[in-house]
């Protein structure tokens, strides 16, 4: 018996405004009134490239056109789709926020997705309290003691467990493991704690690798630039980048990183602020030739 395959395109259309990272959702983008990416079947009668497909979606849904899109992941697991089974290729794409034209289409705030991932006030107290935990009491029902240390060292990889540092970049493992242990509502397995807003389908499995992208290529790819006005103040890129990054840089350091990389210049202009005036700088495109890996490299 033949296999009913739909090839999707799913678009992670990320923005940040007002120092808060935000993902384009379609609200009630499935029966169950959970948001939902911008997404659409492929149509190899209409569209002559995937890329083409996914701009075409967006465009319908949300009302604005994309500009630099790359592909981010191919999702084919099963049981993706009550329907049949379903490939999707995802895309990932940086704008400056502005207002969809389309009602049901917005921009939600992707730590309301994933609260674990935010740590710009601080260690979020649902780690210690319900991630911890509940990765204690998971580690404690393996099967023996190979299985009990493996365990282990995933979680002391992915949440930080047992005194190990805290890896921002590893947001989709994250999730996997949340979703593995029952912490997130689209697990399968039981549980009596659910973090964060759900999404249709696996949709916040796509945004959490989404976001794992990245934190991981703001150190070697200007990326943060494309999500700011042609010209900012360097307190505005920083907190862009701490938006992202899920976490707060020292302002000092942070100047010398971005100064040393050869990233920004100065445009001799100012900017007016509560406090002092403040020197208005823009991204330099020379500094993409003049090293291969021009991002900033946050520690």
């Amino acid at each position: 018996m033949p296999i009913d395959i739909a090839v999707a395109l799913d678009a992670v259309v990320a923005a940040v405004s007002d120092d808060e990272p935000r993902v384009l959702v379609r609200s009630g983008g499935d029966t169950r009134g959970l948001d939902a990416l911008p997404a659409g079947p492929f149509d190899p009668q209409t569209d002559a490239t995937l890329d083409a497909g996914l701009r075409r979606w967006v465009t319908e849904q949300a009302g604005f056109e994309l500009g630099h899109i790359e592909q981010l992941y191919t999702f084919g697991d099963r049981g993706r789709d009550a329907r049949r089974r379903v490939l999707s290729v995802a895309y990932l794409a940086f704008v400056r926020e502005s207002e969809p034209r389309v009602a049901s289409v917005g921009w939600r705030g992707w730590y309301d997705y994933f609260p674990w991932e935010d740590w710009r006030e601080g260690r979020p107290t649902l780690v210690d309290e319900v991630i911890h935990p509940a990765v204690d009491a998971w580690i404690a029902t393996a099967s023996g003691a190979d299985e009990r240390r493996r365990r282990e060292r995933r979680a002391r990889r992915t949440v930080g467990l047992l005194g190990t540092p805290w890896n921002d970049t590893l947001a989709l493992e994250r999730y996997e493991l949340l979703w593995e242990i029952g912490l997130v509502a689209e697990s399968p397995v039981p549980g009596g704690v659910h973090l964060g807003a759900r999404m249709a389908f696996d949709h916040r499995r796509i945004v959490a690798t989404a976001l794992g992208r990245v934190r991981g290529a703001l150190r070697w790819r200007p990326l943060v630039f494309e999500l700011l006005p042609p010209v900012f103040t360097m307190a505005q890129l920083q907190r862009t980048v701490e938006a992202l990054a899920g976490r707060r840089l020292h302002a000092p350091n942070f100047r010398r990183l971005v100064e040393d990389a050869g990233l920004i210049e100065p445009t001799g202009d100012w900017r007016q602020t509560t406090g002092r005036p403040a020197a208005l700088v823009r991204f330099r495109p020379e500094a993409t030739t003049e090293r291969p890996d021009a991002g900033i490299a946050i520690r």
